[in-house]
């Protein structure tokens, strides 16, 4: 994995020399327009640009050259400075050294500007009395260079989409071939196949590689964010980041900074108490932020914690009453973790109540959104007085999945493992009927289980899913799956296996069935659903209810 600071340095290089390709050009129509403004100013920014980049990196003599060419420029622009034939030699010279200073930061030894380059740059901006005489005395900056390309090359976001999708039709094909290869006995087909899985692979990491950025270019914004908003709100807030050379697909990196921006603005806004506030409560004056980011298996979990008021639970569970979105019985045997769940319903901490209680304000329902629509999990654990946890687990690649693969009435189905919590085989004997559901202890937890059978395919009049006699067979296979602080265990046909799988979108008129994330094809040619968590758990609660 590349360290922070040469990821840096190669986007810093590619840019430079994206500027150096650039200056070329434009002083080139410069010689034959030289008062073409546009082209002026154009010149003018790349350099100015280039002097702050290199600055800020660390490479002085790159900024130190691009500051002389850009004084030259700046008197040319405003007529101060003639566009002579002498002057277009030095500035050219000027621009020449730039590439090669570009170039050479890779070298092993350090490349520094020719002083009689600079001697010229320093004529041409000092002299400005009687120019045409004293350039005219200026030794000519002349040396002999190859040609060279840089070795990065900037690619747009769609075109590696383009070959991610590629990539995924690819491996369907694959898993097809190696499946065939298997029931045919030619030891030919089996040595390409075995091949062919291998390159595919390959091909596969290589691209998701090319689309992996540092989560440190979206949290080292954070730092000056939440210091601002502290001096607004008047609160003293030490924020502490770590995680930052963590990679991540640079689309999911973009999904999220709009929710992760949301949660860190109501943590310092909302969750932090004011200094003299938390002295009462035998705090320090400074409220901690931790924003953290590490790598878990083949995800990336993101922490925002804050050791500020926490969550009210009696209050959520009053207003979850009041808003009509449990029972008042329901909301009482509800275990503190659960209720957390309703932060996250549409307009749910809009209540001034909510606000003052949870310390928490409105929108959380689109972070959620954002959560799911990458197929990431997201979830929260609270103390009051003590503090709030937000966890992010997001997974490194949108189009390939690992997935768990199961059977149910005959049809085949798969869940992300990213929603996965476990998988047990319970006897029958071991789930019990309570009220209008089905409940099983797990690992000393009451988690509710339901017949993916019973809510994938009976009728509205004739679904039951409290009813253990629907079950078949004495031992039931059960899926723990995790959704916004829920788990609820799906009781499935048969389980198969984990495999990685590309996804595909349901086209018309499957696509307005929530329940499918999308389809993919297994290696035998069957059709695989991939089911949806998150709207399987919202379809469940709505029948519950109903």
């Amino acid at each position: 994995m590349k360290s922070r600071e040469q990821e840096y340095k190669e986007i810093f290089i590619a840019e430079a020399l994206e500027y150096f390709d650039a200056l070329n050009r434009h002083i080139s129509t410069l010689e034959k327009q030289p008062g073409d403004e546009q082209t002026l100013a154009e010149v003018f920014r790349l350099l100015h640009n280039l002097k702050a980049n290199s600055k800020a990196i660390g490479y002085l003599h790159i900024s130190d050259v691009s500051h002389k060419l850009e004084t030259a420029f700046s008197l040319i622009r405003s007529k101060e400075l003639a566009f002579s034939d002498e002057v277009v030699t030095v500035l050219f010279d000027g621009i020449d050294m730039l590439g090669e200073l570009i170039t050479n930061i890779d070298s092993n030894q350090e490349t520094e500007p020719d002083p009689l380059l600079l001697r010229n740059l320093d004529i041409i901006v000092e002299n400005l009395s009687d120019s045409t005489i004293e350039l005219a005395k200026v030794q000519k900056y002349n040396t002999s260079k190859n040609l060279s390309l840089s070795e990065l090359v900037y690619i747009q976001i769609r075109k590696l989409d383009h070959m991610m999708n590629l990539v995924g039709e690819l491996m369907i094909d694959r898993d097809r071939i190696l499946s065939i290869s298997k029931g045919v006995d030619n030891d030919e087909l089996k040595a390409v196949s075995s091949h062919l899985y291998r390159i595919t692979e390959d091909l596969q990491y290589s691209v998701m590689d090319a689309r992996l950025v540092n989560i440190g270019s979206l949290f080292n914004k954070f730092p000056r964010i939440v210091r601002d908003i502290a001096a607004a709100e008047k609160k003293e807030v030490d924020l502490k980041v770590s995680g930052q050379d963590i990679q991540i697909d640079r689309n999911i990196l973009q999904i999220m900074t709009d929710s992760l921006l949301h949660l860190v603005r109501n943590a310092v806004t909302h969750g932090l108490e004011l200094p003299a506030e938390r002295e009462k409560k035998g705090k320090p004056r400074t409220g901690l932020l931790r924003l953290s980011a590490q790598s878990d298996r083949e995800n990336v979990l993101i922490e925002l914690s804050d050791d500020g008021n926490g969550m009210d639970y009696k209050q959520i569970k009053r207003t979850a009453v009041e808003r009509q979105l449990v029972t008042p019985e329901a909301a009482k045997a509800m275990a503190d973790t659960e209720a957390l769940s309703f932060l996250f319903e549409p307009g749910f901490s809009t209540a001034k109540e909510v606000t003052e209680y949870s310390g928490r304000g409105v929108g959380l329902d689109v972070v959620k959104n954002a959560v799911d629509s990458i197929g990431g999990r997201l979830s929260v654990r609270s103390e009051k007085g003590a503090g709030t946890t937000f966890t992010m687990l997001l997974p490194t690649s949108i189009a390939v999945k690992g997935a768990l693969l199961f059977e149910v009435d005959e049809i085949f189905y798969a869940i992300p493992l990213i929603h996965t919590e476990q998988v047990v085989a319970l006897d029958k004997d071991e789930i019990h009927e309570v009220g209008d559901v089905m409940v099983a202890s797990l690992k000393g937890e009451t988690v509710t289980v339901v017949y993916l059978h019973e809510l994938l395919n009976a009728d509205e009049a004739n679904m039951r899913l409290g009813d253990k006699t629907r079950l078949k067979g004495q031992v039931q296979n059960i899926v723990v799956v995790s959704y916004n602080n829920r788990k609820l265990g799906l009781i499935v046909d048969k389980l198969y296996r984990q495999q990685d799988i590309v996804v595909k979108p349901l086209n018309k008129p499957l696509d307005q069935i929530d329940l499918y994330g999308g389809v993919t094809l297994l290696g035998t040619g069957k059709v695989c659903m991939v089911l949806d968590v998150p709207a399987t758990t919202r379809y469940f609660i709505y029948k519950r209810q109903g």
